[in-house]
This record gives C-alpha cells, sequence and structure tokens, in this order.
C-alpha cells in the first residue's frame, strides 16, 4: 500500500482554517477520500461546542507533560499560555495505512514537522486584510478586548512567516478558497514523487515498452 501525504495547515487564529478543513472533509468526491484530520492533545479549556476528541484531546498539563516526557509528540508548542501538542504514533499509523493526513498547525509546529519529515505538504492560509481578520475575531463574541487585541498581534507575527509555507491560499470567498485547497491537495497526489509510489508498476511498464 502507497504511503499517504502529510499536509500542514496552518493561519493566523480567525482566518477560517478550520472551517475550510471542516468543509473540505465533507466535500463529495475523491479530494476527501482517505483523507483525516490530526485530533491534537492542548491543555486549554472546551470553547462551547467543542467535543472531546473530536475537536481537540483536551488533558491536564500534568498529562501533557508525561506524554512529551515519553517522546509522544511529533510537534509540540505552547500558543497563549496553552499547550498542543500531535501524537507521532497516530500520525505514522495513518500515513503508513494509505491515509493523508491533515495537521492544522502554527508555523512554528509546521516547522518542526518539516524539519522532521521533509515530504510534507505545506499550506498556508490567509485573510484578505488585517480589518476583515478582526472583524471575524470580534465576531465570535468567545473573547475580551484585550485578548483580541493579542491575537491580533500573534496573527501578524505568524502571517510573516508565510514564506514557508509551499501554498498560499487566501480565504475571502470561502468557496473560492475551499475550491483552491482542494487544487493543493489534488497537485500533491499528482506530483511525481507520489505518482511514482502509488503508480510505480504502471510507470515502469509505460517506459519498457
Amino acid at each position: 500500500m502507497s504511503r499517504g501525504i502529510l499536509f500542514l495547515i496552518s493561519a493566523p487564529s480567525g482566518a477560517g482554517k478550520t472551517s475550510l478543513v471542516n468543509a473540505l472533509l465533507e466535500s463529495p468526491g475523491v479530494v476527501s477520500d482517505r483523507l483525516c484530520v490530526s485530533v491534537s492533545h492542548t491543555t486549554r479549556d472546551k470553547r462551547p461546542g467543542e467535543e472531546d476528541g473530536r475537536n481537540y484531546h483536551f488533558i491536564t498539563v500534568d498529562e501533557f507533560r508525561r506524554m512529551e516526557a515519553g517522546d509522544a509528540f511529533l510537534e509540540h508548542a505552547e500558543v497563549f499560555g496553552n499547550l498542543y501538542g500531535t501524537s507521532k504514533d497516530w500520525v505514522e499509523e495513518r500515513l503508513a495505512s494509505g491515509w493523508d493526513v491533515i495537521l492544522e498547525i502554527d508555523w512554528q509546529g509546521a516547522s518542526q514537522v518539516q524539519d522532521l519529515m521533509p515530504a510534507a505538504v505545506s499550506i498556508f492560509i490567509l485573510p484578505p486584510s488585517l480589518e476583515s481578520l478582526r472583524e471575524r475575531l470580534t465576531q465570535r463574541g468567545q473573547d475580551k478586548t484585550e485578548v483580541i487585541e493579542k491575537r491580533m498581534a500573534a496573527a501578524v507575527d505568524e502571517m510573516s512567516h508565510f514564506n514557508q509555507a509551499d501554498y498560499i491560499v487566501f480565504n475571502d470567498v470561502f468557496d473560492t478558497a475551499l475550491e483552491d485547497l482542494k487544487a493543493v491537495i489534488r497537485s500533491a497526489r499528482l506530483s511525481w514523487a507520489h505518482q511514482t509510489d502509488v503508480n510505480g508498476e504502471l510507470l515502469e511498464k509505460l517506459i519498457k515498452g
């Protein structure tokens, strides 16, 4: 069985990353076939509507530190005072089983993973403007003004690392951004390296005549 592709999707808070990934997974057709998203471990509190095991694995700081000490994370980082980490074994098992895996991850985590897995495909999702980003963060109604300002400052810093990604998707019109994201998935699956892995026997027959 051919090995799956690891997709690293980064974005500043409020850029619509999670909404796009959810829509991608729910889209009919071959793009969403054998495509899954990794559920990270985090020490932050659940937000309204979130479920343990679906949005995140919500764990204590002590549990997180035990996993960290046991080298259980592919990557981990502290964001806004909370800890986040990606299970190394879970990702590897899915990739080895031929599943393409999406990691929703900040630029620091993406950089860590790319050092370990250079074949990973990185995608950066950006808002159409800072004004639009501020409006999206405010409309959530979940954070105080000072928290929003911290998130805006962090977003500007996050976006300065867009040049580390293989692809950039602007989330201005949602449906257009979703189609762009699908195009990146298709492109990666059609790459020389992946096609050689998936259709190696066929390619060998074609060139032998």
